[in-house]
């Protein structure tokens, strides 16, 4: 399979005309280079905040609802477009709010496939800015999807970090990390994470990010990343395990092809098999001994 990855910019729109023109210019280049899965970044939908006015995507609280009351038309324009080109797509996560989960919204990203299916994924743990300054709480649980691309898991930036998040899915072929990271810290801790899950599950991760600055919005105001597909490095994947890199803050698909027929192999066959001896570490891991040097 093809799949293309966003460093994705946000823009101050000012209309739904310009929305759906936007994204739907971004899902027909990604066809148009074979894509078969598109992904896009965490946090990519605080543009539709815009629609609402400029003080309510200025203003955090505003900002979460405006989006919210977008969502429904933003989940048909995804799916009409994931029909119509033939592709899955990983659309921007945005924040929702869901009565089943509480009265703070969650960070959700929805898959969409050319079916007409849907299924969503919640962000799992929050950073700082959400839970400190911004009020967006954890969503539901993770969920693994199984598709006619193979099985797929996403990990919502942060989560990405967190290795026992990963080992969850640990049969999902692909896990997709949306990101949305304000410096070049920020994105090398994503980064560092999606090569981990991928060197742990032997299986492909995919991170997508903004780029550029929105000072019209506190929440999204400078974004900083690229787009990156990573492997194992191990047998059949490159050596360095990046299969395809973008240019940093550089907006654009970043797309690379890849067989999962080699994610299968390198967990039967690897040199080395991460995967299958995460188990070895139980009981190593119960107690430390200490042991005095000085």
């Amino acid at each position: 399979m093809k799949i293309a990855t966003a460093a994705y910019p946000l823009d101050p729109l000012s209309q739904w005309a310009e929305y759906a023109a936007k994204l739907s210019d971004w899902v027909g280049r990604a066809a148009a280079e074979g894509a078969d899965l598109a992904v896009f970044p965490e946090y990519g939908a605080m543009e539709l905040a815009m629609l609402s006015g400029a003080e309510a995507a200025g203003d955090l609280e505003r900002s979460l609802h405006a989006v919210d009351a977008a969502m429904t038309d933003a989940g048909d324009l995804h799916t009409d477009l994931a029909a119509h080109h033939g592709l899955h797509i990983l659309g921007a996560s945005a924040p929702v709010f869901d009565s089943a989960l509480g009265d703070r919204p969650v960070n959700r990203a929805t898959l969409y496939t050319p079916t007409g299916a849907r299924g969503h994924q919640d962000k799992q743990i929050m950073t700082r800015f959400e839970r400190e300054e911004w009020g967006v709480a954890p969503g539901g649980p993770l969920r693994l999807f199984d598709t006619a691309l193979g099985k797929i898991g996403v990990l919502i930036c942060y989560d990405c970090e967190f290795p026992l998040l990963g080992r969850a899915l640990s049969d999902a072929d692909l896990i997709l990390a949306p990101s949305c990271t304000e410096a070049l810290t920020g994105y090398s801790r994503v980064r560092i994470g999606a090569m981990a899950r991928a060197l742990e599950a032997q299986c492909v991760t995919v991170m997508a990010s903004t780029v550029g600055d929105a000072a019209w919005s506190p929440a999204v105001d400078a974004n900083t990343g690229m787009g990156g597909i990573f492997g194992p490095p191990d047998t059949g994947f490159p050596p360095t395990g990046v299969i395809a890199e973008g240019t940093l803050n550089r907006p654009g698909w970043t797309v690379a092809e890849v067989d999962l027929g080699t994610v299968a192999h390198v967990r039967a066959d690897g040199v080395v098999l991460n995967r299958r001896h995460w188990d070895d570490q139980t009981g190593r891991d119960a107690t430390v001994t200490p042991v005095r040097l000085r």
